[in-house]
């Protein structure tokens, strides 16, 4: 096996064309006879370069509307062949076939073509199948063979050839890992979809696949290695998102920045204006308001001391009144749909701080997969998008709630939604005023969101804790009636909870002696 192989010959077959022509003239300039197929011939004949068409070299013309065209063993042949096997030599001399040195070739775009919504058989046309099959030849048979899947390769390739006068071994090997991996993702694609499409939300295998997006400095910790990989499903937040400003995002950035967009899209921005601001996952202040100044401010009161160095998303346009508020306090990243230009200006002046624009809010509502690795395997499921509105709710009680208190209930609900179980959280008019996140004990929680809420209240001066005449949300059911009676000792009036529990019937009744109102949902938002 040679380090140095010089390119004398090299087949293009693309999807994608940016570039094309720049890399065919260079391959040219090389030396190399090019041949290549279909619209990609076309494009580099009209180009005034010469290349053979593949059906010259095959013998036989496309066809099955493009379906067949490069599966022939002088393809195959020229792809696999190892050349320094003698029974290799001799039977491409028999049989009159020429190896490759270079294969380029980026797949019929099945991503984007679903991304796009379209139907089913245009998707299925979109599978490509010749492709993946001379990428997978080439990259088997690495040792003769540069292999390149989008014009980044192509680049490093021809930087190589110059550099060296051809490719060399380490570059052939890299580029060879690339392309499989490239052909699994597309797989993955593909079988996602399809499984998507036959409603079989367990599959027998299932496969995932990313394309990177970030080298990370690294992961949760120092010691850990990290990247952040994109997929095909068109989401808008971190995936989409366009960084306008401040330092690199870290691994905890991108965790707690997603944690913090997908809550604040929870509330509809024709509706009211809202901020969520995040601290490893966790909301430490989530609010609606008439504008984002008020939102922000009311969502930085239910807890400015974890505030500090967190996460702020909101779910309308950033303006100027916004921005400077935000940027009072030191902010680690800001993520928004869009942001005006006054606003971006503010944050010029704090240029550690990541401001991010998405182009728009993910839809709470739509469906998806959410993945945990486990030992050995990982655990896939639907992405939590349950959602309840004022129908939804069972009034258990003798104490009914108002109009008011069902909002509050509502608002306080999606918020525990996103809370790390055992969750409990505080409303009071649109606002958190207390949340407890993660404790073993639902107790625990609830006194944590109240201890919190009285250290607030302290802070300020003020005559009780905001969360007295407030209402409670827990994000699973009480088992005991202990929990409520922590709600009630820090002032709720009113409860949401899914229900459920073999006990239910003490708890409503523990309810109804501390005169509150209780709603059940019937829907359970564990989060771990």
């Amino acid at each position: 096996m040679t380090d140095i192989l010089p390119i004398k010959r090299a087949l293009i077959s693309v999807s994608d064309k940016t570039g094309l022509i720049e890399h065919a003239r260079a391959l040219t300039d090389l030396g190399a006879a090019l041949v290549s197929t279909g619209g990609t011939h076309k494009a580099i004949s009209d180009a005034g370069l010469k290349v053979q068409d593949v059906s010259a070299v095959t013998g036989f013309p496309e066809m099955m509307d493009g379906r067949v065209k490069t599966l022939h063993p002088k393809v195959h042949g020229g792809l696999l062949a190892l050349r320094d096997n003698a029974e290799h030599a001799k039977a491409m001399k028999e049989h009159g076939i020429e190896g490759f040195d270079v294969l380029y070739v980026n797949l019929y775009p099945f991503e984007a073509t679903v991304a796009r919504g379209a139907d089913f058989e245009t998707c299925i046309e979109n599978i490509d199948i010749g492709g993946p099959a001379m990428i997978r030849a080439a990259a088997k048979n690495y040792g003769f063979i540069a292999v390149a899947t989008d014009a980044e390769d192509m680049a490093a390739i021809l930087e190589e050839a110059k550099a060296h006068g051809g490719t060399t071994l380490a570059l052939r090997k890299k580029l060879s890992a690339k392309a499989f991996a490239r052909t699994g993702a597309y797989d993955a694609a593909i079988s996602e979809w399809y499984a998507n499409q036959l409603e079989d939300q367990a599959p027998a295998y299932r496969s995932l696949g990313g394309k990177l997006r970030q080298s990370l400095r690294y992961g949760e910790n120092p010691h850990q290695s990290a990247a952040f990989y994109v997929t095909g499903e068109h989401r808008f937040g971190v995936s989409t998102a366009t960084q306008l400003q401040g330092k690199e995002l870290s691994y905890n950035n991108l965790n707690d920045t997603d944690a913090a967009f997908e809550l604040v899209a929870e509330f509809d921005p024709s509706e009211s204006a809202a901020v969520a601001i995040i601290k490893h996952a966790n909301p430490c202040g989530v609010a609606t308001g008439g504008n984002l100044l008020e939102a922000y401010k009311r969502a930085l009161e239910c807890d400015s001391t974890s505030a500090f160095g967190g996460i702020v998303a909101l779910n309308r346009r950033l303006d100027k009144a916004a921005a400077e508020a935000i940027a009072q306090i030191f902010t680690e990243v800001v993520i928004a749909p869009e942001a005006d230009d006054d606003a971006v200006a503010v944050f010029a002046k704090k240029k550690n701080l990541r401001l991010l624009v998405t182009g728009g809010l993910p839809n709470p509502a739509a469906p998806g997969l959410s993945v945990k690795t486990v030992a050995g395997g990982f655990l896939a499921q639907n992405r939590d998008n349950g959602r309840i509105n004022a129908a939804d709710l069972k009034f258990v009680t003798k104490k009914k709630p108002t109009d008011a208190q069902i909002a509050d209930m509502i608002f306080a609900f999606k918020v525990a939604k996103h809370v790390k179980s055992n969750a409990i959280v505080y409303v009071k008019d649109g606002a958190t005023v207390g949340i407890g996140a993660g404790q073993m004990s639902r107790v625990d929680s609830a006194r944590v969101a109240r201890l919190k809420a009285e250290d607030v209240a302290h802070a300020n001066g003020w005559r009780e804790p905001k969360t007295v005449g407030s209402v409670c949300a827990s994000d699973a059911f009480f088992p005991f009636p202990d929990g409520l009676l922590q709600a009630v000792q820090a002032g709720a009036n009113c409860v949401i909870q899914p229900g459920g529990s073999i006990r239910d019937e003490e708890v409503i009744k523990a309810a109804d002696e501390a005169e509150i109102a209780m709603a059940l949902t019937g829907m359970r938002h564990f989060r771990h």
